[in-house]
């Protein structure tokens, strides 16, 4: 009971349960309410000097006891999620061999390839319904980082549960193992995974082939997030099974939902239509032509037709701005964004030419969005959107300070990672944070509770249409175009229920709720933190 982290309950345990449970004298005699427990963790926290050291702390305590981990995180959540997620978790990836305590999830390695189900079963938990994977190869800005990439699915998970009351029990956090292309991870001595270069081509495709029909077959119920996969495998992996498994990729669609919902809480605020937005865009990869794509089905449903709603949408990448004479070489998912104009090299000659509405950051690539861009924005705009979306913090394209002094307070901006308020001119804002906890974890969710054959497009543009809608009038006075974190829960139970209710329209859902009792179906599947009595 002691060394399962679902079951402990530490010096919760009351006096009947030490002597059933044969547990008199392993522990200290006084006995600590679960409030009780937490107030001693959260200060234990607190002392904790470094986000890294905070993020080791929130591990520990979760490999001890899961109960009351959630509960810390259920009771503190604006300063737990940027501590287990972005910003903090780039860091926690970084240095993963060096904190490593204890395995928390599966690696399978390319050597497993003709015995992936065996490996599969050798997980304690049978009805494993969510699985986030990674092969390591983009883990958020800070490129291939191989199985030290393990931080982002075992912390996505902890979002699931703690932001979507998915019960830990379902939850499984997958590794592929393919090798690393990061040299500097082969000859270290702390590095976790296999010392090779990455497999490719036939070989690769084999090996996530029999992954996911192991999935499959030994987890008929669970739904698969891939996550942090390069470009040269997230739209094609994504594109090959998303019908074939219950499947979606966070970092195109995830992003892109959270993103189009900040376009559309921002339009709240300017008072302009969705078909009149140009969106120029530094970054074209999964998460940027992501965006653009579901702003595309927006806009479509807004009245334009494809072509026209395309059009809205540019993309600066590192050889300049994406037209129809760059056709050949362009990376598939770039295409559709190519439109015929002259060479533009810089961003900054693009704000200037095209004069968007709405930049967007998707770079990776620090402090792009320049004071003179900033200023430029805010010339041809009354109130610029401006979204600096890239992690971690380190990689943003801007802070939020350059954002709204720049524009002298008329930015609209939000950001990947969280920054801190802003006094400006006697204003305070508080940004946004387009963080995907707003999403994925509601969506997910959602299509568990009908068991969704698929995650489908409508369903995530239906996630970003309910998250804006939940941004209140408040929140847009202090600047937030995004609903405050303390209530992450109810965003995702309402987003879940409007998925639901769209699998099961659109025939995907296995399981038929009426629409009256899908609330309650949602509400009534929520794990809760609280300890159970084995008295």
């Amino acid at each position: 009971m002691l060394a399962d982290p679902l079951l402990n309950k530490g010096t919760a345990f009351s006096d009947e349960e030490r002597d059933a449970l044969g547990l008199r004298g392993l522990l200290p005699p006084r006995i600590f309410t679960l409030d009780e427990q937490v107030n001693r963790a959260y200060s234990n926290f607190q002392r904790q000097p470094e986000p890294i050291d905070k993020y080791v702390f929130l591990t520990l305590l979760q490999n001890r006891n899961e109960t009351l981990f959630f509960k810390v995180l259920e009771t503190y959540p604006e300063e737990m999620i940027p501590i287990i997620y972005t910003p903090t978790v780039g860091q926690a990836c970084l240095d993963y061999g060096v904190i490593f305590r204890r395995p928390r999830g599966m690696f399978i390695t390319i050597r497993e390839r003709g015995r992936i189900a065996e490996v599969l079963r050798h997980w304690p938990q049978t009805d494993v319904r969510m699985i986030v994977v990674t092969d390591g190869e983009r883990i958020l800005g800070l490129g291939d980082l191989g199985v030290l990439g393990m931080g982002i699915p075992v912390g996505k998970l902890s979002l699931y549960t703690s932001c979507a009351g998915l019960h830990p029990r379902y939850c499984m956090p997958i590794t592929l193992d393919v090798g690393t292309n990061n040299e500097n991870l082969h000859n270290n001595s702390t590095y976790l995974g296999m010392s090779q270069h990455r497999v490719r081509g036939a070989e690769y495709d084999e090996f996530i082939e029999e992954f996911v029909t192991a999935v499959k077959t030994v987890f008929p119920k669970a739904l698969l997030q891939w996550e942090d996969f390069g470009n040269t495998n997230a739209f094609r992996l994504l594109s090959t099974y998303q019908k074939r498994i219950c499947s979606f990729n966070d970092d195109i669609q995830g992003t892109a939902a959270v993103a189009l919902a900040g376009v559309i809480s921002a339009l709240r605020v300017t008072g302009t239509a969705l078909a009149d937005q140009k969106i120029l865009f530094l970054g074209a990869g999964e998460a940027g032509t992501g965006i653009a794509d579901l702003f595309t089905a927006a806009a479509v449903d807004a009245g334009l037709d494809e072509t026209e709603a395309r059009q809205r949408c540019w993309f600066v990448d590192s050889q300049g701005l994406v037209v129809h004479d760059r056709l050949e070489g362009l990376a598939h998912h770039k295409i559709p964004y190519a439109h015929e104009h002259p060479p533009i090299k810089t961003l900054a000659e693009a704000v200037e030419i095209l004069r968007p509405t709405i930049l967007i950051g998707v770079s990776g690539t620090p402090s792009t969005f320049t004071e003179a861009i900033i200023a430029q924005m805010a010339e041809f705009n009354e109130r610029p959107i401006i979204f600096a979306l890239s992690n971690p913090t380190s990689k943003a394209e801007c802070t939020a300070e350059a954002a709204y002094r720049n524009s002298e307070g008329k930015a609209i901006f939000a950001s990947g990672s969280p920054f801190s308020a802003v006094e400006y001119q006697g204003q305070t804002f508080i940004p946004g944070q387009g963080n995907n906890v707003y999403i994925f974890p509601g969506v997910g969710l959602g299509a568990l509770v009908v068991e969704s054959a698929e995650v489908s497009e409508r369903m995530f543009l239906i996630a970003a249409r309910t998250l804006a809608e939940l941004v209140t009038d408040e929140d847009f006075a202090i600047g937030r175009i995004y609903p405050s974190l303390t209530r992450i829960r109810e965003v995702s139970v309402v987003i879940a229920i409007e998925v639901a209710k769209e699998a099961i329209r659109s025939g995907l859902a296995r399981i038929i709720i009426p629409d009256e009792e899908i609330e309650a179906a949602v509400n009534n599947s929520l794990y809760q933190p609280v300890y159970q009595s084995y008295a």
